[in-house]
């Protein structure tokens, strides 16, 4: 996976950096050979065998310049000998300006006159040779645990100590990358974890040996590695086992992130699953509950092992590579390019890690999508946690050949399940499977991150904390959509209108009309990664890093989740990215009509790409390389925006269902103008603001936006934000900053930075300030109806829930009352984490009997509110916000 993998020595040290701060001055370096031998040519023999595999074979090197040669010796390692692999690595060592591996090393310590070894042969035939001496009682062939020619080189560098020899390991893969297939036969042949014969070996090469992919590795100094060895007083035969241990080690994990682990053994694996101490106690604890019933006592262990193949996956590497060859021209067609960014730093930082893809939910595509991008990039696809709802016939099976597996919707009531379930979720982290899980639970039909699900994740927790050998690192993924798929049963169930379940037959009829259809553009970008050590390292100090029994239940748990969750979610959120779909969602849904003249929404677009990058969001946020005229002609060509001409100037808008859908896009950007958002709506409704105020009160009010955005910074560091962007908007002229002697003196102090003021009337400044403020609007519009409706009802009358449900109500209700409002206005999830917020502050809390009680701290934060409402806002939210029905008789 890394571009340049480095071996994972845990016992053998990387040579010291020379000139680090505090290390003792270096020895005299040992005379060195000549500079290189790369000039030196190979012998007959293998140019003439190199010319007759050159037509079949095609390379990717990795790293593309090669480990590089500092003039010492070089001497490779390969995982396995063949005659094959010492070719293709003698042609990628002339691509990159690498010694001949077919030259002797200086002196020929091999004595083999080559300069490679390899760990273990090809030979297919060696174990049946060996049961056979068995069987006729000979004496059996020595089964070797190292190179021979390992030792002699090791023996080498203890009779010469001038002598330094770097070994570079190399490994090769025939047939990798699938993106360039020409042909499904070739499948069948692809690399795989067996070691295969000679005959096999030809015909992959035959039929995939144009997409062979050699990786090399950060060579090793073999001086450093005798020296070492010496001062541990080693012996020869231990350090050539220890040596050929990590090379060993090396490779596996070389080999499992290029092409995944070994998953030929689903049935080992559910053996696994069903013979642990954990399934074993659910399925006693089942026969006991059914001899209650009346039942045969056998029955609970054939329900474990029925679960048990009900989730598991059934991963298939030749049906993998098939579905992605078919996938290619299926992606051309229905997509004008799929961009991925960010997609490096996870090669560099996956290496030894259990990795778990925690990706936003937009669509089904996320899951097929995600799987073939890792695949064509020569990442293993993980597997992936799926609903049961997506096991139909035949599209289940491929989804688990793919690697997904199933889980029910809620495992209550049935501790059997739930018990081999979590099972299996545990044997996949301990045996370094890549997972892949959306912890937001399910699809966002309003185009937010939904508030994360933490069952997935506490399991993950819970494997790794249960047997923390192989550390956990999580990768957020942002998927980026210019068109949904599911665009259309998206609004129907935002109408009301019930969720239809997924069918076979519903599939089928599906793909003519997703084949005709242009979906724009996808962009997927990795977010930055989180390790989980660090997230224990930061919530429960007191982990001494030792394994931590299922039945314990330890009080740092809960928080550690929670705290991964909103981490993740931040960091979705820190990679997004921003199309020009997205651009004009913002703009055209500020306006009543849904429709801007075509100067205003250039320049608002323009606006919004120069928020984005003089006060940027993150690192690792992407924003279209656009104009703003060649975004709007991608509106008009992708079918969304329609033209009206006029003589005064073109008119550009969405109609009908459009508009609604651009609400998704639009809030799938919406954090990253939060800052610009507040400051725009303190002047919608006021001319004049001081300008620590606008800082104030944004500090206020800025835990709310975060619970609900998932932002990622301090109060403070919001507040800094809120700065510069105020700096921005005076640069583009949308706020002046008057001299507090040209304001009210009494409103201002003397070190308030002075008074911000928009322009009167209706100026192009104005339209743009409003524009920009619009999409935040009705978050604030929905904190002041809880306030209202608290206030109204007063302290110790409601309880959580009902207030969330009179919540919903009033917010139904002024979207009836003034133009219709997005979908997620009346959401009552969103009102639901406004009211936890306000608990968790202290702003209001529950009494004896549960209902929530406050004070005038609440009512001051009340009135700080009023200030960015408008007047008859407020009035009517105040009017409709409704009180408690009483139960009768009281």
């Amino acid at each position: 996976m890394p571009t340049q993998p480095t071996l994972p020595f845990g016992d053998l040290p990387e040579p010291p950096s020379p000139g680090a701060p505090g290390d003792a001055p270096p020895p005299p370096a040992p005379p060195r050979p000549p500079a290189s031998r790369a000039p030196v040519r190979p012998p007959w023999w293998s140019r003439l065998l190199g010319g007759l595999l050159a037509p079949w074979i095609g390379l990717k090197i990795q790293p593309e310049e090669g480990p590089g040669s500092d003039g010492r010796p070089v001497c490779y390692v390969l995982e396995d000998y063949g005659l094959s692999n010492a070719l293709i690595l003698d042609r990628a060592c002339r691509q990159v300006g690498m010694p001949s591996p077919l030259r002797p090393l200086p002196g020929d310590p091999l004595g083999r006159k080559r300069a490679y070894v390899a760990l273990s042969r090809r030979n297919a035939g060696s174990t049946l040779e060996r049961a056979a001496s068995l069987a006729t009682n000979k004496r059996p062939v020595p089964v070797k645990s190292h190179s021979d020619s390992l030792a002699r080189l090791l023996e080498a560098h203890r009779a010469d100590p001038a002598l330094d020899v770097q070994l570079v390991p190399v490994s090769i893969f025939v047939g990798r990358s699938p993106d360039k297939q020409s042909g499904w036969f070739s499948v069948l042949f692809s690399e795989n974890w067996a070691l295969v014969g000679r005959f096999r070996r030809l015909l992959a090469i035959l039929l995939n040996g144009r997409d062979t992919q050699v990786q090399f590795a950060t060579p090793i100094s073999l001086r450093n590695v005798v020296d070492e060895a010496q001062a541990e007083a080693l012996g020869a035969e231990r350090t050539v086992r220890k040596l050929s241990r990590v090379l060993r080690t090396h490779f596996h994990r070389i080999r499992e992130a290029v092409i995944g682990p070994d998953l030929s053994t689903r049935r080992l694996l559910i053996d696994k699953v069903l013979a642990s101490e954990q399934v074993r106690e659910a399925i006693a604890d089942q026969r006991r509950r059914d001899k209650r019933a009346g039942k045969r006592g056998d029955d609970a262990w054939k329900k474990a092992h029925e679960y048990a193949y009900e989730i598991a996956a059934d991963y298939s590497h030749p049906v993998v590579r098939s579905v992605s060859f078919l996938l290619t021209p299926v992606w051309n067609r229905i997509y004008r390019g799929v961009l991925v960014h960010h997609l490096d730093t996870l090669k560099q930082a996956a290496p030894g890690h259990e990795v778990v893809y925690v990706p936003c939910h937009r669509s089904h595509m996320d899951y097929l999508l995600l799987s073939y991008l890792l695949y064509t990039r020569g990442i293993v696809p993980p597997h992936i946690f799926a609903g049961v709802n997506l096991n139909l016939p035949v599209i289940g099976t491929l989804l688990r050949k793919g690697g997904a597996f199933f889980a029910r919707r809620s495992f209550r009531g049935n501790a059997l399940y739930s018990a081999v379930f979590r099972e299996y979720m545990a044997q996949l982290v301990a045996g370094g499977y890549s997972i892949e899980y959306f912890i937001e639970g399910g699809r966002s039909r309003t185009g937010r991150l939904l508030q994360p699900k933490g069952g997935s994740l506490a399991m993950t927790v819970r494997a790794y904390l249960r047997q923390p050998t192989r550390p956990v690192l999580f990768q957020p993924v942002y998927i980026g959509y210019e068109k949904l798929m599911e665009g259309s049963s998206y609004l129907d169930e935002l109408s009301g209108k019930p969720k239809e379940s997924e069918s076979i037959l519903g599939v089928l009829l599906g793909i003519p009309k997703v084949l005709r259809s242009n979906y724009g553009q996808v962009v997927v970008n990795f977010g930055e990664p989180i390790p989980l050590a660090d997230m224990l390292a930061e919530h429960a100090p007191e982990w001494d890093g030792s394994p931590v029994p299922d039945d314990d239940r330890p009080a740092w748990l809960a928080e550690t989740v929670d705290a991964t969750a909103q981490r993740i979610q931040e960091n979705i959120n820190r990679a997004a990215d921003v199309n020009p779909v997205n651009l004009l969602a913002l703009a055209l849904l500020s306006t009543p009509k849904h429709a801007m003249g075509e100067s205003d929404l250039l320049a608002q677009i323009a606006l919004s790409k120069t928020l984005l990058a003089e006060v940027p969001y993150g690192d690792r946020v992407t924003v279209t390389p656009h104009t703003p005229e060649q975004i709007v002609a991608h509106g008009e060509e992708i079918g969304l925006l329609t033209r009206t001409t006029h003589p005064l100037g073109d008119v550009i808008g969405v109609q009908g269902e459009e508009a609604v859908l651009l609400s998704y896009y639009r809030n799938n950007v919406l954090h990253l103008f939060t800052s610009a958002g507040w400051i725009a709506n303190c002047f919608q409704h006021n001319r004049r603001m001081p300008r620590r105020m606008v800082l104030r009160l944004g500090q206020a009010v800025y835990p709310f936006l975060q619970s609900e955005l998932f932002l990622p910074w301090t109060q403070e560091e919001f507040g800094a934000r809120l700065d510069r962007t105020i700096d921005v908007f005076i640069r583009e002229g949308l706020l002046e900053l008057v001299e507090p002697s040209h304001a009210r003196l009494d409103q201002v102090s003397d070190d308030d930075g002075g008074i911000l003021a928009r322009n009167s009337g209706q100026s192009d400044e104005v339209f743009r300030l409003r524009a920009i403020g619009h999409p935040l609007q009705q978050a604030f519009e929905r904190y002041y109806i809880a306030i209202s409706v608290l206030a109204k009802n007063g302290p110790g009358t409601l309880g959580a829930g009902e207030l969330e449900r009179l919540c919903q109500l009033a917010a139904q209700r002024l979207s009836l009352l003034y133009a219709p409002a997005a979908p997620e206005f009346f959401d009552r999830s969103l009102f639901r984490g406004f009211i936890q917020k306000l608990k968790e502050l202290g702003l209001v809390w529950p009494d004896e009997n549960s209902k929530l009680v406050f004070d005038e701290r609440l009512t001051a934060w009340a009135r700080d509110a009023k200030i960015i409402l408008g007047r008859e806002l407020r009035h009517t939210i105040e009017k409709i916000s409704p009180e408690a029905i009483s139960p009768p008789g009281e």
